[in-house]
Formats: structure tokens, sequence, C-alpha cells
């Protein structure tokens, strides 16, 4: 097969010939290797890092949370126009709040959050997050997270004992009371605190593990009659979960919910309620991306500094060539064809590294812990059992146009310098 001259001439001077130029070509290459190879691995992992936890939050997280600064009283009439909504699968109310726990002398101060399981179930499915026992919550009882069960050492069928601070202001007006009583007045008022403070035991009938710490770490699920009577609301709500068809399109259902909902009440999205960290994800990948994208532009930079040696080293027979009758387009692409070569094979073997890295990442990864203990995504920390990836077309194909445009660019300075050299004085000495 006949090559332009000018292809003909790049491919001869690529050919390795055991010198030092050689071993910076192949540096060079190994660079492009490199670079396109982290790059196309780290983002498809952070994608799929993305990904994988949006779909956490989708499976605990109600798509939409009809809230009210205060309580909601008239919640049953607002429901029903919820219902009524367009995309609107299911709803279910809820009680939420912080309340003070103990077992065997040890407390915290976790969440409760009162529910309705056979109207909770249809916007939630918690029933595939039971991890022991399993989610009754007929009479006094309670499902806890997983993590804060371990905290407390708490196992299903323990009793739990549960203080609300939503009657902290009627406790201190008791104590107030108390205070100011005399003779038979104070045992009454006595008697009274002990009714206000008196706590909640509830039996530990399930263990939930969602795979989110902060869920798995302060959630006590509760039936809803509990939640009203820690938080005194009588039958009043502090909010309603929605369940819509789909999840991302939740803005278009708040907007609805707009035309009837009136302040105090407001609704928030599953995206507005963990914008931090969706946010925080992909100020991560974006900044991953442009500092490995570094690698790829140091290669570039090895391109232009081995081009720049093979101007000088073949200075002779560029002033031959010249001399001959080459113009200055023939005599650029035969470098520019040099640094083209190497950012096409360079980005080609980067791509086949990257797109096997990805396919066999777990086996890699369970190799590096085993061989040489390096965890590099531990599983208790990220509570995903394996390494989540994506890979998006548009991406690689970005990386890859990239990395061949910036090796070629390279090129392009060098092989314009040698282009310009005058062929008599190149000769004048030879």
């Amino acid at each position: 097969m006949k090559l332009p001259f000018s292809f003909f001439l790049a491919l001869r001077y690529l050919k390795p010939k055991r010198t030092f130029l050689s071993i910076i070509t192949l540096i060079s290459i190994m660079g492009v290797t490199l670079g396109v190879t982290v790059l196309i691995l780290v983002i498809s992992v952070m994608t799929g890092f993305d990904r994988e936890l949006r779909q956490k939050i989708i499976d605990f997280d109600a798509h939409i949370l009809v809230k009210s600064e205060d309580v909601m009283r008239d919640w049953r009439t607002l429901q029903k126009k919820i219902d009524s909504t367009p995309h609107v699968v299911a709803t279910a109310p809820f009680v939420q709040g912080p309340v003070i726990v103990e077992f065997q002398n040890q407390r915290l101060a976790p969440i409760i959050r009162g529910i309705d399981p056979a109207q909770e179930e249809k916007v939630i499915p918690i029933r595939k997050f039971i991890k022991e026992g399993e989610l009754d919550l007929d009479g006094e009882s309670a499902v806890l997270g997983s993590d804060l069960a371990r905290i407390l050492r708490i196992n299903v069928g323990d009793k739990l004992t549960i203080y609300s601070p939503g009657n902290l202001g009627q406790i201190l007006d008791e104590i107030k009371n108390l205070e100011n009583a005399k003779g038979a007045d104070e045992k009454k008022a006595l008697d009274k605190l002990r009714e206000v403070v008196l706590p909640k035991d509830l039996t530990v009938t399930g263990i939930f593990e969602t795979g989110r710490y902060q869920y798995d770490s302060e959630f006590i699920l509760v039936p809803i009659y509990i939640g009203q009577e820690l938080y005194n609301l009588g039958d009043a709500l502090h909010g309603i979960t929605v369940r819509t068809d789909d999840p991302y399109g939740a803005d278009r259902v708040k907007e609805s919910f707009e035309q009837f909902l009136e302040p105090p009440v407001f609704a928030q999205t599953w995206t507005e309620m963990n914008h931090q960290f969706f946010e925080a994800v992909r100020l991560e990948r974006n900044v991953m991306f442009f500092l490995l994208f570094f690698i790829v532009v140091v290669a570039a930079f090895g391109i232009m500094s081995t081009l720049i040696t093979v101007t000088v080293q073949k200075r002779r027979e560029i002033g031959i060539v010249k001399a001959l009758g080459a113009n200055i387009s023939q005599i650029i692409w035969v470098f520019l064809g040099q640094g083209t070569v190497v950012g096409l094979f360079g980005t080609l073997t980067g791509l086949g590294l990257g797109m096997t890295l990805i396919r066999y990442r777990n086996e890699f990864s369970h190799w590096l812990a085993s061989t040489l203990h390096i965890e590099i995504f531990p599983r208790e920390v990220y509570q995903f059992s394996e390494i989540p990836a994506q890979v998006i077309p548009q991406d690689v194909t970005i990386i890859c146009i990239s990395a061949f445009l910036i090796c070629s660019l390279a090129a392009l300075i060098p092989a314009y310098f040698a282009a310009r050299l005058d062929p008599v004085k190149a000769l004048r000495y030879e």
C-alpha cells in the first residue's frame, strides 16, 4: 500500500532503534495510555456511585415530602387533594421528631418516625430492608436501624424505653405547680408530673438496614399513634409522604401541589432534600476529571519534547527534503503525523485497558485486598457490596477525542518550526 510522502517518513521515524529517543516515545505513549485509562475508570466509577446513591435514596425516601412548619391538623382533606393529583401513586401520613431512648443504662437521642405500615409500604418498600425480625408495628412496638441497634446492643424482643421532648413545656409547667403546691395539692401535682414524664416501653420487633448510615444509625419506626402520643399531637401530623410514577419527574408534581398548598405547609422533592450529597458527588467528579486530565497533558509535553529532539536530529534530512521541493505543509505533516500516531495509539490502548479494568474492577479490588492488603473501596464506609460503575458513551468519547486532539496539537509546534527551517542553513556545513 502506497502511503503519502509525509506519513511514510512519520512512520519511518517512529520505528524503534533502541535509542534514547525511542524510549521517550514509548514513555509518551504509556503516558497517554495511563491518562485515558485512569480517566475512563474514575469517571465511570464516579458516575456509577452517583447512580447507586440516587437509587438508595429513592428506595428509602419518599419522592415528595409535604410538611408543615408547625403541625398539620386538617391533613385528611389535604391527603385527598394530593391523591387526586396526576402522577401521584400513593401517600402516607407520618410523625417524625427527636426523642431520648434508653436501654440498659445507655441513652441516645435518635429520631422516631411514626407511620401506618399499610400506607407507608405503598410509598416506601420498607419490608425489603428488614434484616432481623419483621415489620410488625401492631401495639407498642418499634423497628430500629441496624447501626442504632448495634450501638445500643439491643436485639429483637428487647424492651426499649423512649422519652419524648414533645411535652417539655408541660413538664416545666408541672414543675412550677409542684413548687407552689402545699399539702394535698403537692401530692396531686407530683402524681400529675409523674404522668407527664412517664416513658413509653416499646418492644423491638425488627431491625432494618438500608445501607445509608444516616438512616441506619438514627431512625426508629413506631406506630403512628405512638408518635402522636409522644408529641401530644392528638390527631395531627408532621407531614405526608408521596410516591410518584416517576421519581425524576417529582419537580413537576411538586408544582401541581403548590396550587393548593398554603403556608406554613410546603413540599420538598427527594432531590432538594439530598441536594448536598448530589452536589458533593458532582463536584468531586468534575474535580477528578480536571486533575486526572493533566496526566494526558503531561504526556503531550512528552510528545512535544520528543518531536523537538527529532527536529534537531533530523535537521540535515529536513534540509535535503526541502531542497528537493517539499513544501511547508508536507514537512508539517511529517512531524504532526508522528504526534497523531502516538496520540491515536495511546488513546486506543488506554480505551481498551480502561474498559477491561471496569469489567474486572471488583476482581481487581479483591486481589488488592487479599494480596497487598490495600482496600481501595471500603465497604463499611461506602455501604456498597461492590464497586459501582456506569460507562456513559458520551463521557468516553469526550475523553478519547480530547486526549487525541491534545497530543496532535502538542506535535504542531515542533512541526511548524521544522517546516520553517531554511534548507541553505541546514546544509551549509554538510
